[in-house]
């Protein structure tokens, strides 16, 4: 004769779940004792900036500019800028394999530039000599 055995599931409870961690109560600023000198300043209320002497700092610089258009015209550019390259980039990506191939370039440029100038200490004068021609270049001392 066949008999059943019924095999018993753990009850659930049937009340709210209730998240609570398991963690201990640390205080906001615990830190070890070896930068106790840093905690001690960071956890001070006299570093909290006041927003008045931040905005009246900023008003002093902007009134002591000559050329307001020039840093408008330049800021305003950065943010064009920062805006058409984060479109680039999402567009670039959105190129199922183009980031693959793109990464492939970058990879093999650097094998070629630590063959060019890093593996042989004649070439790495050379990029010595070559890095400081540009900045003197920048400089505009030679």
């Amino acid at each position: 004769m066949l008999t059943h055995t019924a095999v018993g599931l753990p009850q659930l409870p049937t009340t709210p779940f209730v998240c609570c961690s398991v963690l201990p109560h640390l205080p906001a600023c615990s830190f070890s004792s070896s930068i106790k000198h840093v905690s001690d300043h960071l956890c001070s209320e006299s570093i909290a900036l006041d927003a008045n002497e931040l905005f009246d700092d900023l008003k002093e610089k902007w009134d002591s500019l000559e050329n307001k258009s020039t840093v408008v015209v330049y800021g305003g550019g950065a943010v064009v800028a920062i805006l058409i390259s984060s479109i680039l980039i999402g567009a670039v990506k959105s190129v199922p394999q183009l980031p693959k191939i793109l990464e492939l370039v970058g990879l093999g440029y650097i094998g070629w530039f630590v063959y060019q100038y890093l593996l042989l200490k004649s070439s790495r004068k050379e990029l010595a000599t070559n890095i400081e021609w540009i900045k003197k270049e920048i400089a505009g001392t030679e």
